[in-house]
């Protein structure tokens, strides 16, 4: 379906915003997998300015479970293993004195579980805000037709269009959380 409205175009971008921020949230769950952005969240205190690790050093995935951290600078490996020890991973940084390995433990059933119902949580959270979206974008259009600028037909296309508009959106949201939730509870 090819979109014209401009209106519809703005909030549908608003809506294609809410499932790429859904995606970078569900990227910092632990899986039981060694994914870099796991560590787009932490910070290394670098000559005393707060700097992100994945702009500090080389992140790389030797092994299903393991993320190899080199520093391009040799001296901010304490820094940065202060920083990975400071965050909220849970998981002991070991330091080789030339990179810094973080083995990511296997995940029990139990605890694959809290992430699946942590996941569902998040996705819901992104389903409320497209919807929020809807919301707003429906009250533009109202208000379009009540200043004269849209006829009562158009306003009923245009309603039918944003609810397709949302439709997709929230059927996305489902499929990235479907993905998700099969990433977490893969044994």
């Amino acid at each position: 379906m090819k979109i014209t409205d401009p209106t519809i175009l703005q909030y549908q971008e608003k809506m294609t915003k809410a499932e790429e921020a859904l995606q970078r949230e569900l990227g910092t769950i632990r899986a039981g997998v060694a994914n870099a952005s796991l560590l787009n969240r932490v910070n290394v205190e670098y000559y005393g300015v707060p700097t992100p690790l994945n702009q500090m050093a080389q992140i790389s995935v030797p092994e299903a479970r393991v993320l190899l951290i080199t520093p391009y600078d040799k001296s901010s490996l304490k820094d940065i293993e202060h920083a990975l020890l400071a965050s909220d991973l849970g998981i002991a940084p070991m330091n080789d004195g030339s990179a810094i390995r973080l083995v990511i433990p296997q995940l029990t059933e139990e605890r694959r579980k809290e992430l699946a119902k942590q996941v569902k949580a998040t996705s819901e959270k992104g389903k409320v805000a497209v919807r929020n979206v809807r919301r707003e974008m429906m009250d533009a259009l109202k208000k379009a037709q009540k200043n004269g600028d849209l006829t009562e037909d158009q306003l009923r296309d245009l309603e039918d269009v944003a609810q397709k508009v949302t439709d997709n959106s929230i059927k996305n949201i489902e499929n990235i959380t479907a993905e998700k939730e099969k990433e977490v509870l893969a044994g």
